[in-house]
């Protein structure tokens, strides 16, 4: 009798303590990573960085910051004069709303929805003769933002994140933006 009532109190301490150990923890989080942006044939890169907060094992919020540091340039020919672009992220920053699936111990789908705004500078230079002319513009941008990703910790705290965002801006004749990023992550 001892022994079968042990066996039910051990069976039903086990699913309780196999969900301790897959269950996600809980509160603060941060990135810090690459990401990749394409809009419109320009392709940006940025460090990006991420704080956040997990209130339970579905949703959380998270900050984004990220500067640029890789910038595109193309050529082009205006009235038979060559014209050199070069874009570059200055900086952007967004908040979202997150929503976490957990389908594996330490392993989440990740979807997100935000705000966010972009300050990107073009600057134009073209050799008319032995003169160079230059214009230089920097335009804000704000956007509404989704996208999806995934997360694996490889020991609970210490993983790797990457993620898609759709970066759909608000001004008309602002291009929409593709990031991809990926990034280190960790747990506090």
């Amino acid at each position: 009798m001892k022994f079968l009532l042990g066996a039910v109190v051990f069976a039903s301490i086990l699913p309780a303590a196999a969900f301790a150990e897959t269950a996600p923890p809980t509160g603060l989080y941060a990135n810090l990573g690459y990401a990749d942006t394409h809009s419109s044939g320009v392709d940006l890169g940025a460090i990006q960085g991420r704080l956040g907060y997990r209130f339970n094992n579905w949703l959380g919020v998270e900050g984004e910051l990220a500067a640029g540091v890789v910038d595109d340039k193309s050529t082009t020919t205006v009235a038979g004069v060559p014209v050199e672009t070069k874009f570059k992220l200055n900086n952007a920053a967004a908040i979202y709303g997150v929503g976490f699936l957990p389908v594996a111990n330490n392993l989440d789908l990740i979807g997100r929805v935000g705000y966010g705004e972009s300050t990107v500078r073009a600057r134009a230079t073209a050799v008319a003769g032995v003169t160079p002319i230059e214009v230089a513009d920097t335009a804000d941008g704000n956007s509404w933002n989704f996208g999806v990703g995934a997360q694996y910790h490889f020991d609970g705290v210490n993983g790797i994140r990457g993620d898609y965002t759709r970066q759909e801006f608000v001004s008309s004749s602002a291009p929409h933006a593709d990031v991809w990023s990926v990034a280190y992550s960790r747990r506090f």
